[in-house]
């Protein structure tokens, strides 16, 4: 099968969206499938060879941070020429919703298109506004995905329709065995770690320092209460931002054992996970699935997250990890500490979060994604080649 797919976000700066567009692109490589990506990305941009620009992104405040696309007629010419060359048997627009290349793609393409929605969020002004230009767009869609039931319920509300469910996929294969970082001893037998409070112990967060639903904030006043309790706890940090700005939050006392990596390759990203006693996910709302918290389930790191509730699904109601409510830092900070002073408890979580994680293994996920691209292909009427699909919507049927 030839599939097209559209990223709607930048591919220079990591994010959820892309790494789902990147996996499900390589699991369908490697199941024998032709697939060709487009994404806005500056044209100097290294790429996988499966990737192809759609010419430099710009910021737009979108969904509570500020999302970097791509809409324009330079973007709206690489995209037309992109379908036209690809010959797609199936185009899969991810965000359609969102003002970038999606909505071009959906514009430009007649035959049978998919669209995957990721975000959740209680209103949206821009969509507000942009609802009828959406509609448009949104009605040439053939097949409807949500990562999760807060993207699906979002979906509903706002746009109109249902979605077949089917999660955000992770390499679990990939995150489970690494080499702490440099200066980071690891969790001991590298499935939840031996050491107790004596050892200080590490702390570990991922995701962007400048937004603050992601929720550093929170975790850096919880740090302040503990780091003062524990002579010996570290705090690793790792994303984009700026570490001067996040330096300047620590008292200077506690500083020297905040370790900020900023952006990081994949390959030390996956270190960093093995490299903390916990792994914590402070979100503060805003989120639909939780992919950070797939990958350290993967890499086997105990997770301490916030009770949003796309973290309570994907931690199965607080079994493969811990909760606290969010945006309570008194709360993680003691739950950070019961958990620092329990090894035996840690390793508990860890097992559990390993098992969890297989129901999210692309090897599954990408096969249920295939299902409706088969589906909405047969669905299509008079198809020919990339020709003309039909306006029926997948709703539901396919691994809810």
């Amino acid at each position: 099968m030839r599939v097209g797919i559209v990223c709607p976000y930048t591919w220079n700066v990591p994010g959820g969206v892309q790494q789902h567009i990147r996996d499900l692109a390589e699991a369908l490589i490697a199941l024998g499938h032709h697939v060709s990506v487009i994404t806005p990305a500056d044209d100097d941009a290294e790429l996988p060879p499966y990737v192809v620009s759609a010419g430099r992104a710009v910021p737009v405040p979108y969904n509570g941070s500020v999302a970097r696309l791509a809409f324009g007629f330079l973007s709206a010419g690489r995209v037309r020429r992109w379908i036209n060359e690809g010959r797609f048997d199936v185009l899969h627009v991810h965000e359609p919703a969102a003002p970038s290349l999606g909505l071009l793609a959906c514009w430009a393409a007649d035959g049978p298109i998919v669209g995957t929605f990721h975000a959740s969020y209680e209103r949206s002004r821009v969509v507000s506004v942009t609802a009828p230009i959406l509609q448009s767009a949104l009605e040439k869609i053939t097949g409807r995905i949500a990562v999760s039931e807060a993207a699906r319920t979002t979906l509903v509300e706002h746009l109109g329709g249902d979605a077949v469910l089917i999660p955000n996929g992770v390499a679990t294969e990939r995150y489970a065995m690494a080499d702490p970082l440099p200066g980071w001893p690891g969790r001991g037998d590298g499935h939840g770690g031996t050491r107790g409070a004596g050892d200080g112990g590490a702390l570990g967060f991922l995701g962007r320092m400048d937004e603050p639903r992601k929720g550093l904030p929170v975790l850096l006043r919880a740090f302040e209460i503990l780091g003062r309790r524990r002579p010996g706890l570290r705090l690793l940090i790792a994303g984009p931002g700026d570490a001067d700005e996040v330096a300047a939050r620590i008292s200077p006392e506690l500083r020297d054992r905040v370790v900020v990596l900023g952006m990081v390759s994949e390959e030390d990203k996956i270190r960093a996970y093995h490299s903390v006693d916990v792994f914590v996910a402070p979100n503060t709302g805003g989120e639909s699935f939780g992919i950070v918290l797939a990958e350290a389930m993967s890499a086997g790191a105990p997770i301490l997250a916030s009770d949003i509730e796309a973290f309570d699904r994907v931690l199965l109601g607080g079994r493969a990890g811990v909760l606290f409510p969010a945006g309570d830092h008194e709360a993680l900070a003691a739950a950070a500490g019961d958990l620092l002073d329990d090894p035996a408890r840690r390793k508990q979580l860890s097992a559990e979060a390993r098992a969890a994680v297989r129901a999210y293994d692309w090897s599954s996920v990408a096969r249920d994604v295939l299902r409706v691209y088969e589906t909405v292909s047969q669905q299509a009427t008079g198809y020919e080649g990339a020709g003309q699909g039909s306006a029926g919507v997948v709703e539901s049927g396919l691994g809810a």
